[in-house]
């Protein structure tokens, strides 16, 4: 028995309460549903900025009833501090994964993700800190690796940031260091490298690359890769990371809190790789498909060429062993993808850039 499937069982005899931040976003509703069908109880905190009730609703329908009872919603705003000590009360675990994402908004716009992923972040820290949380595990990002050309990704090896969103997210880092050093709060970070799956947004400024290309091949809508195609990233199928949020909350080993983990396969998908996993998918249900081609455009500011991870110290410390490739994400979670597109007619607007 795995380390991660010992610890579901101990959830299932013994539940705890949780603090899931951005429940209604795409990760958010992932740990959420995950975790009411551990029995466990949740509560949610979530402005719907981003997030969406829909997700909600998705969740509430595949856990049931009996399951959904043991969920409350707060919504509120992580940069009002009455909100977070109020979220905070009673809760054993917070999974902190309420931010404002993407790298090219915070480029545009520096200051609202400063006031989230900055202000925000302090607020529930000291929130877990009155409230006497037992363990803070917050939403990380590879990105704070910035422009260190190691391959693959050391934790301890890192470069200067290359965007506004990269900041923000190293500085939790910190902030979360000094809160142990300065007032005993046990916190963990997981730097996520581009996590995918189902409930991820194929719509808006800043969606993902996956469920913004799905959207745009089943549209028949062009299809932009930035720069060569060569780019790559280390996919990770959400499961992996539902799975290290729940290993970082309960872990007892006392070397492994405090610490920053990467959460990701430590395997490296090149943009044209992607492109060809989704093609070959889709083209069954789609034939309109058969020729269809990429647009190249120019590379986008702020990416880094490739990103891979190093994930030897999670595995050694938490004992997180990833359960899906990136092939085998995409075919649990495509049926998921192409619902959305078909429901919804996602349409790929001009001047909108898929996030990797």
């Amino acid at each position: 028995m795995t380390t991660y499937e010992t610890i579901k069982t101990q959830l299932h005899i013994t539940p705890k309460t949780w603090l899931v931040t951005g429940v209604a976003g795409f990760i958010g509703s992932n740990l959420l549903e995950n975790l009411l069908r551990l029995d466990q109880r949740v509560i949610g905190l979530d402005n719907f900025s981003t997030g969406k009730k829909q997700n909600l609703d998705e969740v509430r329908d595949l856990v049931g009833s009996n399951q959904w009872a043991k969920f409350t919603l707060i919504e509120g705003d992580i940069r009002q501090l009455d909100a977070c000590k109020n979220a905070c009360r009673g809760v054993d675990y917070v999974l902190h994964q309420a931010a404002l994402g993407s790298v090219p908004r915070s480029i545009e716009d520096p200051i609202n993700t400063n006031e989230n992923n900055i202000t925000g972040f302090l607020n529930m820290l000291v929130a877990a800190r009155d409230q006497k949380v037992k363990r803070f595990v917050y939403a990380a990002s590879s990105s704070t690796y910035g422009d260190h050309p190691g391959l693959p990704k050391v934790e301890d090896a890192i470069g200067r940031p290359l965007s506004p969103y990269a900041v923000t997210k190293y500085v939790n880092e910190l902030y979360a260091d000094v809160f142990a050093r300065c007032y005993g709060v046990e916190s963990i970070g997981l730097r996520y490298f581009n996590v995918f799956g189902p409930r991820q947004d194929p719509e808006g400024a800043y969606a993902a690359v996956i469920p913004r290309w799905i959207a745009s091949m089943i549209e028949n809508e062009p299809t932009q890769i930035n720069g060569d195609g060569e780019t790559s990233r280390d996919f990770c199928f959400v499961s992996n990371a539902v799975q290290a949020n729940l290993l970082s909350a309960t872990t007892t080993e006392p070397q492994a809190v405090g610490q920053v983990y990467n959460v990701a396969l430590s395997a490296r998908t090149s943009l044209n790789q992607l492109f060809a996993m989704l093609h070959e998918r889709l083209l069954l249900a789609y034939p309109h498909l058969r020729e269809y081609k990429p647009v190249y455009c120019e590379f986008r500011s702020g990416d880094v060429r490739h990103s891979q991870a190093d994930i030897g110290k999670a595995r050694k410390l938490l004992g997180y062993e990833p359960t899906h490739t990136v092939e085998q994400g995409l075919d649990e979670a495509l049926e998921w993808y192409k619902s959305q597109a078909n429901d919804n007619g996602a349409r790929i607007k001009d001047g909108m850039t898929a996030t990797v």
